[in-house]
């Protein structure tokens, strides 16, 4: 060949003629073409080729294509838009062109399978393992042409199965693939996987690097392959795999390792989660998990044998063995899962990252034991798990919840669908069934406990009489929703709590309760309510509590309520309610909100800032309330009834009736306590009251006879001489057959008697003032008009007839009746 000052010689001549001579490469692009599908085995197309110089001589080349073969797809398996073909300058030597290094820049590859298992770049495979191609590196002279050495950067790799094309994808993908040796081939790979349909951030990244070797058959082709990804955020990965964010987070590392031929292959994998949790859930310790798993591959008849995967849990181990036959079909299964010794305190670790509102200080002993098989021949309906396992020694402890709870020994086995026929969905799903067993939450007698787990849901019910305080203590160990009510007694119940693990929907708790002797602090209440019964039915989306028989001090309320279920807060929740009781008194009133009637009155209470944040500042309800006797001071009344509304610290009452003093009540009342100080209005009508019953709760009996009106009244603060100072209203008045026993006319007259009363009283600040009124009596019709005043007293003018007249001065009890004129009267209607 001569000397390496010869050869340089010649390839700087050759170098000088190319810029000189500039030779068409029109012509050339042919020979390119043909180099190039000679080295790959598939028919290549190139648009357009022009030459390079620097720096290295080659050609770049557009609209570069390698056609796939027609049995996996119409689609080329390899696309680029720009290429750069470098020329194997000792080719040129020999009056050869040979490529030695092709650079594709943004290509896209498709690797196509078909339905039969074959995939299109096992055919490129086999193809160049017996095409006469040298090495890569092939440093002789020689006719065979050399495999060039083929980069892409910033890459796409698409897949297909069969014909339809699949929405996983790697970009940014950066591959190079060459023959390193006489019968080797190499690759690597770095991209990172997305989906077309979807928009992923967190992929991570995959990075593969293997080698093939030369072989008769592409199923004896030795291979070895190293595959990894890493810095995956799980619930992009799910996305990814699935199409869909199915709710968990935490960093994935996968790892494999392939070596054998593809008629056996010996795979070893590994995989870990860092910092595994649900994705609504960011406190507590960083959970790991993590398993490693072994086992031996026959692509050819794609099937899975000596498969083990282990995971340590603690000091104990779950394991997984069998194997899995007939891929490409319906699978054939035999594999064996066992559970030895695993701590149920790694359980209670994975159940607070996968399930909120579980306490942070739960704590568990017991261990779990399970083996179980999971079976399927070709051609049978579906795949059975079958098996049983139990936990032993499990006690449960958790400080904040004041909850200690013995589950000594919980059976549990597998199943296929609800044999009960309360549960129509997935009746033909497997479950892992638990139970029964006994559970004692503070009764004589034990609850009973079953239900079950799916991949779809989960299912818990209880059965038994248990202590109210023990029952609460399990819903919030096991993370359901619960109020925290400081209340116990006992509850015999019938409960199912369930619910699907898709979205992370919050479970529901159904059936019924028959509560008893419970006995409950209500923050704003003084005084403790006392349930002897009551029958509480949880339905879908309400609750309904009926038979209820309660009472707060000495006040004893019977009837029922309905509250809907999972609103925003409890001042969106609207109770429902209707109770009665036989009797009610003001004292009574007063004591449910402070614990010494004296020291304020409950209107107070309800408008003090402190109620912010307690029980009743946040009620929302509206019902009906009877009592068959409201005694209110010194006025009894009888059957009353009113529509009570609360929201928002204002309260209404509307339709209040009852029998008051011998006559019938009627009017609408509201109070708002969330203004400072606290205002009330009323309005109503009074009928054919006895004005004798309403002169003895007076402790005088100043006035006889029968009266009917209507009334608006206004007022605000937040004591009764704030409340009585700021008053006012008027009173429409209609009377009938009075008697006004202490007013005498004259010294030897009878006791006023009228049978006609009318007039308006206006009031004020503790001021009354009659206006219009109107009195018939035998001895004419006078025009009334006055005052009166507490601690002044009454100053009234009666006249007939527009000239004589009587002045009223005084008390009620004790009046002084003048004669006046008219002249008098008129002044003293002035001097008013």
């Amino acid at each position: 060949m001569g000397s390496p000052r010869n050869i340089v010689t010649i390839c700087a001549g050759l170098i000088l003629a190319l810029f000189v001579i500039r030779p068409q490469v029109g012509g050339m692009r042919t020979r390119i073409t043909n180099a190039i599908s000679s080295a790959l085995g598939r028919p290549v197309e190139i648009s357009s080729v022009s030459l390079r110089f620097l720096p290295q001589p080659g050609f770049d080349l557009e609209n570069f294509v390698v056609h796939d073969d027609p049995i996996f797809s119409a689609e080329p398996v390899l696309r680029s838009q720009e290429v750069t073909a470098v020329v194997r300058i000792t080719s040129l030597l020999r009056g050869h062109l040979e490529i030695a290094r092709l650079s594709l820049t943004e290509p896209s590859l498709n690797l196509v399978r078909t339905n039969e298992g074959h995939w299109n770049l096992g055919t490129l495979v086999e193809r160049a393992a017996k095409s006469p191609v040298a090495p890569t590196g092939k440093t002789k002279s020689e006719p065979r042409p050399g495999f060039p050495y083929i980069e892409a950067s910033n890459g796409r790799i698409n897949f297909k199965l069969g014909q339809e094309k699949k929405a996983d994808i790697l970009i940014d993908a950066d591959f190079s693939v060459w023959q390193d040796s006489e019968n080797g081939w190499s690759m690597r790979l770095n991209a990172r996987p997305l989906r077309t349909d979807s928009n992923l951030s967190d992929t991570g990244t995959v990075r593969a690097e293997g080698s093939w070797q030369r072989a008769a058959a592409l199923g004896e082709t030795p291979l070895n392959f190293n595959f990894q990804w890493e810095h995956a955020q799980l619930g992009q990965f799910s996305k990814w795999l699935t199409g869909a964010d199915k709710g968990w987070r935490g960093g994935i590392l996968l790892s494999a390792t392939v070596a054998g031929t593809p008629s056996d292959l010996e795979i070893q994998t590994s995989a870990s989660i860092e910092d595994f949790r649900r994705y609504d859930i960011v406190e507590g310790d960083a959970l790991r998990l993590a398993a490693q798993c072994s086992g031996r591959y026959n692509s050819i008849e794609f099937q899975i044998t000596d498969l083990i995967c282990l995971s340590s849990v603690g000091d104990g181990s779950v394991q997984l063995t069998g194997h899995v036959g007939a891929l490409d079909k319906s699978r054939d299964y035999d594999l064996s899962l066992s559970a030895k010794n695993v701590p149920m305190s790694a359980l209670i670790a994975l159940a607070r990252h996968a399930k909120k509102n579980i306490p942070d200080d739960l704590v568990s002993t017991g261990r779990l034991q399970a083996d179980m098989q999971l079976l399927s021949h070709h051609g049978s309906a579906q795949a059975a798990w079958q098996g049983s396992g139990t936990i032993q020694g499990g006690r449960w402890i958790s400080k904040s919840t004041n909850a200690d709870l013995i589950l000594d020994h919980v059976p549990f086995t597998i199943s296929h669908g609800d044999k009960t026929g309360r549960d129509i969905r997935n009746v033909s799903e497997t479950r892992l069934e638990y139970g029964p067993f006994r559970l004692s939450l503070g009764a004589p007698v034990p609850v009973s406990v079953r239900g079950w787990v799916s991949r779809s849901g989960y299912s818990l019910q209880l059965q038994g009489d248990a202590r109210l305080r023990r029952l609460l203590q399990i819903a919030r160990i096991v993370g359901l929703p619960s109020a925290q009510p400081a209340a116990d007694g006992v509850a015999k119940v019938d409960l199912q709590t369930s619910g699907e693990w898709s979205g992370f929907q919050a479970p529901v708790v159904v059936g019924t309760a028959r509560l008893s002797s419970i006995h409950a602090e209500i923050n704003g209440l003084s005084m403790p309510l006392e349930i002897a019964t009551a029958n509480v039915t949880l339905r879908q989306l309400d609750t309904t509590v009926q038979n209820v028989t309660a009472s707060l001090g000495e006040s004893v309320w019977h009837g029922s309520l309905n509250m809907p279920r999972f609103c925003a807060g409890q001042s969106a929740c609207r109770i429902h309610f209707d109770f009665q009781t036989k009797e009610l008194t003001a004292e009574q009133l007063a004591k449910f909100f402070v614990s010494d009637a004296r020291s304020q009155p409950w209107y107070r209470f309800l408008s003090s800032a402190k109620l912010s944040g307690q029980f009743l500042a946040n009620l929302n309800a509206e019902g009906k309330l009877s009592a068959n006797r409201v005694a209110l001071r010194q006025v009894t009344a009888n059957q009353v009834s009113a529509n009570l509304e609360w929201k928002s610290r204002k309260l209404n009452l509307s339709n209040l009736r009852g029998n008051v003093l011998g006559g019938l009540h009627a009017g609408d009342w509201s109070a708002d306590f969330s203004t400072n100080p606290p205002h009330y209005d009323g309005t109503g009508s009074i009928q054919h009251v006895a004005l004798e019953q309403l002169a003895e709760a007076m402790h005088d009996a100043w006035v006889t006879g029968t009266a009917s009106g209507s009334y608006e009244i206004s007022g605000s603060g937040t004591s009764q001489e704030q409340f009585l100072s700021s008053l006012k209203g008027a009173l429409q008045i209609d009377a009938r057959n009075t008697t006004l026993p202490h007013i005498l006319l004259t010294s030897d007259s009878d006791p006023l008697a009228a049978p006609h009363f009318a007039g308006k009283i206006l009031f004020r600040g503790g001021r009354l003032e009659l206006r219009e009124g109107k009195l018939e009596t035998t001895g004419g019709i006078y025009q009334v008009s006055g005052t009166a005043q507490s601690g002044i007293g009454i100053n009234m003018q009666m006249v007939r007839d527009g000239v004589h007249g009587y002045s009223i001065t005084g008390s009620l009890a004790s009046p002084r009746v003048a004669p006046t004129r008219a002249q008098e009267t008129q002044a003293a209607l002035k001097s008013q």
